[in-house]
């Protein structure tokens, strides 16, 4: 018998904000961080998975995945991973834990963190990818992973299980497709707000040359300057070349319609998180207000209800799942599902540490067992910070090919691991250390 015997938990950060990668109009100056999970056993494997922040609070996060360590240490390890449906109804079940949030925030993103880990020693077991582990599971199986408690007024169990018992139709023929032609992906890699005008037309070249068929700008802090920049990606891409758009949260729903109206001449594919992404009544003005520019939104969605009633009220065009956000893979699938039933596309939001690694692998599920074909499905892609993953993304003119490594995609480096420790790391040594986000206790 196998034991698990610790959660260790390391505050990894990189300092992003130098060059201004991942700047918007929203977070200026992110230091793309994560707080890294080894889930450790008494045998010589383990599992691996990370909650995404950007800098000041990744020790908060971290300090909410070390909390969970009482729900693992020192029990039986098959028998967790053959339930996995069951602890993650048992973390998501802690009453003193859910109170901090009840299935959202901070200890939701902490739980994901376990079971994404879990998922990720059960796959390495199986010595299988993720998606494969996933898409190898009847229709049956997959849906005892899911909690449709607070769906049901939307998604029924029959109905999701008719989703998944339709999806398993051609589901070989499927995955032998997308081991071919892998799925689209989309840049935002000359995108972010803090990129000169030169380097935005170079890399919106070179996008175009390594073949993506869509890249997103970030917009929001200026007016004159979305203009322009959306102006500058028109005239370099073409006419008929999608090109989205991403507000990070910058308006009211009044703001977004002006902001978008002014910016339609340039024929935005999508305008993405256009406002407070908890407003499921705002995304709906808003998603009226600028037709035919779509609605997507969901990289700060905190839980499966608040995208139930996103879709529900036809506030959105296209779900974008994020794979440390929610609690993991099971709660995850409860939203492809939810998509699958509402007839939306799954976009995957992507980037970050470690993001692309992982939510690939729902996507991936997503088209060979789930939604199926689907030619308005694409996931993120930012060139950032791959090369401290053993199993970095592999990008193939455009689109994500199949990992076919045992895993999740999250494991790191040891040495990047080593060099990006904050605040001691060989990094940041020479930085003034950040004084922890903690209030003092009286």
């Amino acid at each position: 018998m196998s034991l698990f015997t610790a959660l260790d938990v390391q505050d990894v950060r990189f300092p992003t904000s130098r060059h201004l990668d991942g700047s918007d109009a929203m977070n200026p100056d992110p230091d793309y961080s994560a707080a890294y999970l080894s889930l450790r056993t008494d045998a010589p494997d383990e599992g691996t998975a990370l909650v995404f922040t950007i800098g000041r609070g990744n020790d908060v996060q971290s300090a909410a995945i070390a909390a969970l360590a009482p729900h693992l240490v020192g029990r039986d390890v098959e028998e967790v991973l053959s339930d996995l449906g069951g602890i993650y109804r048992e973390l998501i079940s802690d009453s003193q834990l859910r109170w901090l949030g009840p299935e959202k925030g901070v200890m939701t993103m902490a739980i994901g963190a376990v079971i994404n880990a879990l998922w990720d020693l059960r796959a390495r077991r199986e010595q299988r990818p993720l998606w494969l582990t996933l898409a190898s599971l009847t229709p049956e199986e997959l849906l005892d992973l899911v909690d449709l408690r607070y769906l049901e007024d939307a998604l029924s169990r029959e109905e999701a299980l008719e989703i998944l018992r339709r999806g398993a139709e051609g589901k070989q023929q499927r995955i032998a497709a997308l081991r071919e032609r892998g799925v689209p992906a989309y840049t935002t890699t000359p995108g972010w707000l803090g990129y000169s005008d030169e380097k935005l037309t170079r890399l919106l070249h070179e996008a175009r040359d390594e073949g993506f068929e869509m890249v997103k700008l970030k917009v929001g802090a200026d007016p004159a300057d979305d203009e322009r920049r959306m102006r500058i990606a028109r005239e370099v891409m073409g006419p008929d070349y999608p090109i989205a758009m991403d507000a990070n949260q910058r308006w009211g729903s009044a703001e977004a319609i002006e902001a978008v109206r002014a910016l339609a001449p340039h024929a935005p594919y999508w305008i993405e998180e256009p406002t407070n992404p908890d407003d499921v009544l705002a995304h709906a003005v808003i998603r009226e207000g600028v037709a035919p520019v779509r609605i997507a939104t969901g990289e700060q969605a905190a839980s499966r209800v608040l995208f139930k009633q996103l879709l529900q009220a036809e506030a959105i065009d296209v779900v974008q799942v994020d794979a440390t956000r929610v609690a993991g893979v099971n709660e995850n699938l409860a939203i492809l599902l939810l998509a699958a039933k509402f007839g939306v596309p799954v976009c995957p939001h992507a980037g970050g540490v470690g993001l692309c690694e992982m939510v690939q692998h729902l996507a991936f599920l997503d088209a060979v067992a789930i939604a199926g074909d689907d030619a308005r499905r694409r996931i993120e892609f930012v060139d950032h910070l791959h090369e401290h993953f053993e199993v970095p993304v592999r990008i193939e003119h455009g689109s994500y090919m199949p990992p076919e490594q045992p895993g999740n995609g999250s494991r790191m480096l040891e040495a990047s691991i080593a060099d990006h420790l904050f605040p001691d790391g060989p990094v940041w040594a020479a930085e003034p250390a950040a004084a922890p986000v903690a209030a003092a206790v009286r």
